[in-house]
């Protein structure tokens, strides 16, 4: 039976990586049934709208969504193509794991954290209105029930997955109400986890415990904006948000995507590294229970990266975007895989 996945290639770059992706994905063996659409600009361009009804109504019918690189506009235009499509299908948990891979030169080697991060709400709500002219209030929410149910994600997964230990990362020492709900609430939930060590550190002392030592950390969970900012600073721990995987996950409907920028600037000129998406979509195969195909590409991609000549430009080797996946490809079908 075929796997039913709305896949969104993105812009830029997204078409390759994501079609080198797919490539991989299908050289496993497994059946996918991909439903393609186009967001953003060149969605408005075709159909009048950022995300067509079509779209929505395919990630209505699969539940699973692969999605390449969006570019969102900065201070104008469109709003993010990301964020709308969380919020409209209660996409609460962000999920992102921090982990090396061979050959890339980093300051910080056999790193393993994870970020939870509450995706629906906090200063992303998108609440802004002009009070006078030179007067812009931005609207931060916070409620109990999405502050417990990220809490409960975090544990409940800590306790799936053997990990040892989590802290919640706040503000609540300025912001009493907003961050002292997120905090309360996620102390309630840690009393039904006595196996799992709870912390709490504030996040601006976070941001330089991270920098001095990232390996006193097991999980973080959070709210939206802490998550979003922290979620870039652990990615340069392992090379940069090339080669980070991000999943966003409701009850009963996932979208998988590559958190990078979309890079026109190098579009089209098969250049692009697509490990992020590929990492991405890893996550993807395992939540739908594709488990030793996750592993199978998860071994071979590790062996790509054993040979610096068979990765892309950006990380010294000489591949292009399509002659990765080959090597992947390769990797996968060896008899000694």
């Amino acid at each position: 039976m075929a796997h039913k996945v709305t896949l969104i290639p993105g812009d830029g770059i997204g078409p390759e990586v994501t079609n080198a992706t797919v490539r991989i994905l299908e050289a496993t063996g497994i059946k996918f049934e991909w439903e393609t659409f186009a967001v953003g600009a060149e969605a408005f361009k075709k159909s009048g709208e950022y995300i067509s009804k079509e779209l929505i109504e395919s990630v209505e019918r699969t539940r699973c969504g692969l999605k390449g690189p969006v570019t969102t506009p900065v201070g104008e235009g469109f709003p993010s193509i990301n964020v709308a499509l969380r919020k409209k299908f209660e996409l609460y948990a962000n999920f992102r794991p921090i982990r090396n891979l061979p050959h890339i030169p980093t300051r910080y080697p056999d790193v393993d954290l994870i970020i939870v991060r509450e995706n629906t709400e906090g200063l992303y709500s998108g609440l802004e209105h002009e009070v006078v002219p030179g007067v812009v209030e931005s609207l931060k929410i916070i409620t109990e029930k999405a502050s417990t149910r990220i809490a409960k994600f975090a544990f409940e997964y800590a306790r799936k997955n053997q990990r040892k230990k989590i802290h919640c990362i706040h503000k609540a020492n300025i912001m009493k109400l907003s961050d002292g709900l997120f905090l309360r609430s996620t102390r309630a939930v840690a009393k039904n986890y006595p196996e799992i060590t709870y912390g709490e550190h504030i996040v601006d002392n976070t941001c330089m415990q991270l920098v001095m030592n990232p390996y006193q950390y097991d999980m973080l969970v959070m709210e939206n904006l802490y998550g979003d900012i922290l979620s870039d600073l652990c990615a340069a721990f392992v090379g940069g948000l090339g080669f980070v995987p991000s999943a966003n996950l409701g009850d009963g409907c996932a979208i998988f995507e590559a958190v990078h920028g979309s890079a026109p600037d190098i579009a089209g000129k098969n250049l692009a590294n697509p490990t992020a998406l590929l990492r991405s979509a890893l996550l993807m195969v395992r939540h739908l229970g594709e488990h030793a195909a996750s592993t199978q590409i998860r071994n071979a991609l590790e062996r790509v990266y054993r040979h610096p000549q068979k990765l892309t430009r950006d990380i010294g080797g000489q591949s292009g975007t399509s002659e990765f996946a080959d090597a992947v490809i390769e990797e996968m079908q060896s008899p000694s895989a």
